[in-house]
């Protein structure tokens, strides 16, 4: 089978360039596979991520995106350095877009809405910040708590 066409491309040609765009789309969403909502147990309320299970979160802006059980909608985890942690809900309290993870902010990719990694609104139209929970770092685990706002 010839795979040679009138622009004169032949067969080594397409599947060098085709190995070559793999290889880009690989390295492009490298990053977002972490970003992929991980299934966490609740108990009471509660989530205990085991900091051995989620090494990101001990890393400098370090983040994970967790979906816990019973819960409709995925957080944001995120290290914020000296062992503090901000647990955040990616709704925009906007409009109700779902923000996304953008190097140092979450962006609401609808109308632009910009916050911080603890969910403090740096850009508007949202005017509130985002929802975030309680947490606790204990030992090797951080405890979430799912049932009071922070």
């Amino acid at each position: 089978m010839n795979i040679s066409n009138s622009a004169g491309i032949d067969r080594r040609r397409f599947f060098t360039t085709c190995a070559v765009c793999a290889g880009a789309l690989t390295a492009a969403t490298r990053g977002c596979a972490s970003l992929v909502a991980r299934p966490v147990t609740a108990v009471n309320g509660v989530v205990r991520l085991s900091f051995a299970n989620h090494p990101e979160l001990r890393l400098p802006q370090g983040i994970v995106k967790i979906l816990p059980s019973g819960e409709r909608d995925p957080l944001f985890v995120l290290a914020l350095g000296d062992d503090r942690f901000a647990v955040l809900s990616p709704v925009c309290t906007h409009r109700g877009c779902t923000v996304e993870a953008q190097g140092e902010h979450l962006v609401c990719p609808c109308h632009g809405s910009t916050y911080d990694r603890s969910g403090a609104v740096l850009r508007g139209p949202a005017e509130r910040p985002l929802r975030r929970y309680a947490t606790r770092p204990s030992g090797e685990f951080l405890e979430i708590d799912l049932r009071s706002p922070a």
